[in-house]
C-alpha cells in the first residue's frame, strides 16, 4: 500500500498518537521558520554592517571612559596610601613626582584596556550574528587594503588619510574615504613630477 506523503495524515497512519504528530509538525514548522530567518540574516547589507561597526566603536569608547577613571582612582588609592620620605629619591626622582607619574600611568593603562573590555562586552551581546559580522569584516578589510594608498609616499605636508579605515561608519563616510585616498594619490604623484 503505497500512499503519497502529501496525503498521509496522523489519522490515517496509526503508528503514533496525534499529539506526537502535531509536535513533529510544529517542530518542522519551527525549524523551517528559523531557516528562513537564518537565510534573511545571511544577507547583512553594507549599511547594516557599517551601523554595527559604528555601534562597536561606541561601545569601545563608552568602556574606555570608566576604565580610565577606575585606573586613576586605583592609582590614587594605591600610590596615595604609600608612605614616602621626601629626602630619599626614587630612581633619582622626587617621590611625589614619581608616584604622580605612576598614578597617571595607571590611568593610561585603563585607557589601553578600556577598548578591549568594550569590544568583549559588545561581542557578548552580538554573539548570534558574529559569523556574519566577521565574514563582512573580512570583506570590508579586503576593500580597504585594495583601495588604500601606498604610505611610503607620505610627507609632513601630505599625511596618509585614515590608513586603516577606522573612522568609516556609513556609506557616505566610505565614499569620502575613497575620495581622500584618490586625492592623496594625486598629490603624491604630482609632487614627484
Amino acid at each position: 500500500m503505497s500512499v503519497p506523503l502529501a496525503r498521509v495524515s496522523c489519522h490515517e497512519v496509526r503508528l503514533a498518537p496525534p499529539r506526537i504528530c502535531r509536535r513533529a509538525f510544529l517542530n518542522i514548522r519551527h525549524n523551517s521558520n528559523t531557516a528562513v530567518s537564518e537565510a534573511e540574516q545571511q544577507n547583512l547589507t553594507w549599511p547594516e554592517y557599517l551601523e554595527i561597526r559604528k555601534s562597536k566603536r561606541k561601545w569601545e569608547t563608552a568602556a574606555t571612559i570608566p576604565a580610565c577613571i577606575l585606573g586613576l582612582v586605583g592609582g590614587l588609592a594605591y600610590f596615595g596610601s604609600l608612605e614616602s620620605d621626601a629626602t630619599k629619591p626614587i630612581m633619582g626622582i622626587d617621590p611625589l613626582f614619581f608616584y604622580g607619574g605612576c598614578t597617571v600611568s595607571c590611568m593610561g593603562l585603563g585607557y589601553l584596556i578600556g577598548p578591549a573590555i568594550g569590544a568583549a562586552g559588545w561581542r557578548m551581546t552580538h554573539r548570534r550574528a558574529m559569523n556574519l559580522i566577521e565574514a563582512k569584516d573580512r570583506r570590508f578589510h579586503q576593500h580597504i587594503v585594495k583601495n588604500r594608498v601606498d604610505p611610503t609616499a607620505q610627507s609632513a605636508t601630505n599625511p596618509v588619510p585614515d590608513f586603516y579605515g577606522e573612522k568609516i561608519g556609513s556609506l557616505h563616510q566610505y565614499r569620502q574615504w575613497l575620495r581622500d585616498q584618490a586625492r592623496f594619490r594625486r598629490k603624491a604623484r604630482f609632487a614627484e613630477e
